[in-house]
């Protein structure tokens, strides 16, 4: 299965981790409302960055192996699951 950029994924995951712990931070101290929504809607971005970057990594792959003649029939359903669950 494609992997290529597994620790790009990686990388981002671990900045939405903090600015998800910066919103129960703010929460906790009070922060309006608007601030907090601001910062969540950050996060909502970033997760579909994070989708958006699985989904490429997967059709590359797709790709590649269609182009040495390898088969690519776990990476397509690996995709097909992917985009479904996207949904």
């Amino acid at each position: 299965m494609a992997q290529h950029r597994r620790a790009e994924v990686s990388r981002r995951v671990a900045r939405i981790h903090g600015h998800v712990h910066a919103i129960k931070e703010m929460l906790d101290e009070g922060r309006p409302y608007p601030e907090i929504v601001q910062q969540v809607s950050a996060v909502r971005s970033a997760l579909d960055s994070v989708v958006n970057v699985i989904v490429s990594d997967l059709v590359e792959d797709c790709v590649a192996k269609s182009k040495s003649k390898e088969s690519f029939e776990g990476s397509l359903q690996e995709l097909q699951a992917v985009v479904s669950a996207g949904r």
